[in-house]
């Protein structure tokens, strides 16, 4: 029974149930939307996992043989072993895993045979972690020669108290969709209760005649699963279509030209789809289930008595909206405040949203803008192609000198890193740095207080020797091969302003030796000259004394570096090559150089290169990514807010049918009752507005400070245009809320209403 007289209530009134169908179907939509996206998100970092690192599980590090691996394979929940090639080959040659044989070489004092990587598979993800110390106690093998793929594990939920990292993606995902249900909620919470108000007339007759407050709440029930069978279908629908479009706008905006990136490909699993048909289904039960049991305990006398109409309370009179608007803007103000918790949601989802987006795009903009000065502008005149080789030593990188010799490069280098410690004395230290406090602000990871002095960090900068002759030329020093040059320079670490740092002296340079210790063993040693001390550096793409002030860099030829390398403890794996082009305006001219270098030296080593204009498109695109994503986001909760909206507009003007005849029949004319409606309208779309605008200027003051960049820097590339088109939609969504409420009122007989005692 009363399953069809739900259908019939639906059939029979199409216009009631409009605001809790738009509201159902923006929730599934939105829901829809972000299990789609998260789905490829997930499904993106994945792959991007696989193709860097494998889609193994667990490793072990031991000396194997084939009955070793069937006795792991032989495990319940282990899939498959295989012995990682790659990696026993690469590290073959650093003398660590020797798998093919011969005589072990350097590191590997603690045993007689030779020791493999091998990868695990597992069949049940779960069973890694209990199964592993298993297999490592009956072979016999040390709980660290074990490693697992804990980035991998996390993407399936198999995370274990020894991941040293937190893996954000499923909480954030959680977080976003509570949030997201939770504003749902409310705002179809208030649709389902307008439409259900509308009814409490003739549920108080339904109670009268004997109607159970069970009965009259599955009626409501059901009448809710009705209105939004349809909505909910075409919602989630169109969700998957618009997550696929995401996903492919992603991808024409990225490119794939970013460094790491590949090309995500949609995808769409039938899990995905129950589990937002799930959250649908569930935010949709409570925003009804709430209303119907408050109105189905209400007494048959109290439900018969109840008109729905909207009451206002003179009390609370607007006396500002009277002064700038007359009678009608003081009846719009009480109308708004009498419906204060239908609206609060809207404007609740409003502010936030346009809060959010404010900020967002002044983030981004000021993130540009740091990113501009700070790196390519910065190093606009040092740098056009970077070429990162794998496995190269700079002392026998010879293919240098014919990059050198390209006739559309005006400069290159290539040079090496390695890391080294030295011992400055406390008689060494310069007056300007005493006066600033010594070493007293450096943590310990920085100095070291030793017997004679300070034990600071010395990185080491090895250039090949061409480029260190132009580095002598380039500070006015006798050019020669046989010592170092000092970076002596240091900055106040108490002044944050990065980006106009106070720099001073770090030691008085009056030493002509210096002392090169190895990092780790301070034991061993080298002992160098020292060429000069200057506040000059190279003409290189190197940051120095970024993260650690109390550095000391040094500046070697790779002739030198050859000679002390070995008491040092060596250098880096890969080496890097700076390459100026003659003409580095077009980035046709910079690929077609980059594509030669490659060329050059691609036949003996691996490379990833880059050049400076792609790499600003990539940024670039990067930034537009993240733009559309959190934008996606601020969006999302605009559509709450103006769901919202719509759901109050259209479902309220029903109930106000009696307030506009009565507003009609002592005299207002149509064109006061829609001056009163457009009064609503520019307070609801205003007042998000009025509130966001102090804590988005002190949002954008605060990361001016933090960024130190100049407010006219800022205020010149200000997002005004996209910040007015957001506010201008919702402005425009609100108006066409109202417009539609005012089209549904003016086919209303109004004369007819105030005949009605039941509103229905």
């Amino acid at each position: 029974m009363w399953r069809t007289y739900a259908f019939d209530m639906v059939k029979n009134n199409p216009s009631s149930g409009m605001s809790v169908r738009i509201a159902a179907f923006i929730s599934a939509l939105l829901l829809s939307l972000l299990t789609g996206v998260f789905y490829n998100l997930w499904k993106y970092e994945v792959e991007r996992i696989i193709l860097e690192e494998g889609d193994w599980q667990s490793r072990i590090v031991g000396e194997f043989d084939e009955e070793d691996l069937e006795h792991i394979r032989s495990f319940a929940h282990v899939k498959d072993v295989v012995v990682n090639e790659k990696i026993n080959s690469k590290d073959s040659k650093k003398g660590r895993y020797n798998k093919d044989g011969g005589e072990k070489k350097e590191g590997r004092q603690d045993g007689e045979g030779e020791e493999v990587v091998v990868d695990i598979y597992f069949s049940r993800y779960r069973a890694v972690f209990s199964d592993m110390p298993k297999i490592a106690e009956s072979m016999n093998i040390a709980p660290e020669k074990i490693s697992y793929h804990y980035e991998l594990l996390a993407m399936y939920l198999v995370r274990d108290s020894s991941d040293p990292k937190p893996r954000l993606l499923f909480p954030l995902f959680v977080l976003i969709m509570a949030i997201a249900s939770f504003s749902l909620i409310m705002v179809i919470h208030n649709a389902f209760a307008i439409t259900m108000k509308m009814r409490i007339h003739q549920l108080g007759i339904f109670s009268s005649i004997g109607a159970a407050p069970r009965q009259i709440k599955s009626f409501l029930l059901q009448e809710a699963a009705v209105l939004c069978a349809v909505p909910v279908l075409a919602g989630k629908l169109l969700g998957i279509a618009f997550s696929m479009g995401l996903i492919q706008l992603l991808n024409i905006l990225l490119g794939k030209d970013v460094p790491g990136r590949h090309a995500s490909v949609f995808g769409y699993h039938p899990l995905v789809f129950g589990i937002s048909l799930a959250a649908v289904v569930i935010t949709l039960w409570v925003s009804a289930w709430l209303p119907a049991r408050k109105l189905s305990r209400l007494s048959p006398l109290e439900a018969i008595k109840n008109t729905g109409e909207v009451h206002l309370k003179r009390k609370k009179n607007s006396r500002i909206l009277r002064l700038f608007f007359g009678v009608e803007g003081e009846l719009a103000g009480n109308t708004l405040k009498a419906q204060r918790k239908a609206l609060g949601t809207a404007s609740l989802s409003l502010v936030f949203s346009l809060l959010a987006f404010t900020i967002m795009q002044c983030f981004f903009t000021l993130s540009e803008i740091s990113t501009r000065e700070t790196y390519f502008a910065r190093y606009q005149d040092a740098w056009d192609i970077m070429v990162e080789v794998k496995d190269a030593d700079v002392e026998n990188f010879a293919q240098i000198r014919e990059i050198q010799g390209l006739s559309e490069v005006e400069s290159a280098a290539v040079y090496q890193k390695a890391a080294a410690k030295t011992v400055v004395l406390e008689e060494e230290i310069s007056e300007e740095m005493k006066a600033f406090g010594g070493f007293s602000h450096a943590s310990v990871q920085q100095a070291v207080k030793t017997d004679v002095g300070w034990m600071v960090n010395a990185p080491l900068v090895i250039l090949d020797d061409e480029s260190f002759l132009a580095y002598c030329e380039q500070i006015h020093i006798p050019v020669q091969l046989c010592g170092a040059v000092v970076r002596n320079q240091i900055r106040d670490v108490t002044n944050p302003d990065f980006r106009h740092p106070v720099e001073m002296p770090y030691v008085k340079g009056e030493k002509d030796i210096c002392i090169l210790h190895k990092s780790g063993d301070e034991k061993q040693a080298a002992e160098i000259p020292v060429l000069a001390y200057t506040t000059q550096v190279p003409v290189l793409r190197e940051e120095y004394a970024s993260l650690d002030a109390y550095e000391l860099v040094h500046f070697l030829p790779a002739s030198l570096w050859k000679e002390i390398k070995e008491k040092i403890g060596g250098g880096e794996e890969d080496s890097y090559i700076r390459v100026l082009g003659k003409n580095h305006e077009s980035l046709k001219e910079l690929d077609l150089l980059q594509n030669r270098i490659e060329e050059i030296i691609g036949p003996d080593y691996r490379t990833e290169s880059e050049n400076r204009i792609r790499e600003f498109e990539a940024n670039a695109r990067i930034i537009w990514g993240m733009k559309v994503i959190f934008g996606g986001f601020c969006v999302l909760l605009a559509m709450i807010g103006v769901g919202n909206v719509f759901s109050y507009t259209l479902g309220f003007v029903r109930q106000r049918r009696r307030e506009f005849a009565r507003y009609l029949s002592i005299g207002m004319t149509f064109k006061e009752l829609r001056k009163m409606f457009c009064v609503e309208a520019l307070i609801i779309a205003g007042r998000p507005l009025v509130l966001t605008l102090p804590p988005g200027m002190i949002a954008v003051w605060y990361m001016l400070k933090m960024s130190y960049l100049g407010t006219e820097e800022f205020l010149s590339e200000a997002p005004v245009l996209p910040i007015a088109v957001f506010i201008l939609a919702i402005s425009g969504f609100v108006a066409l809320a109202y417009y539609l409420g005012w089209r549904v009122m003016g086919r209303v007989d109004l004369a007819e209403v105030l005949k009605d005692d039941t509103m229905m």
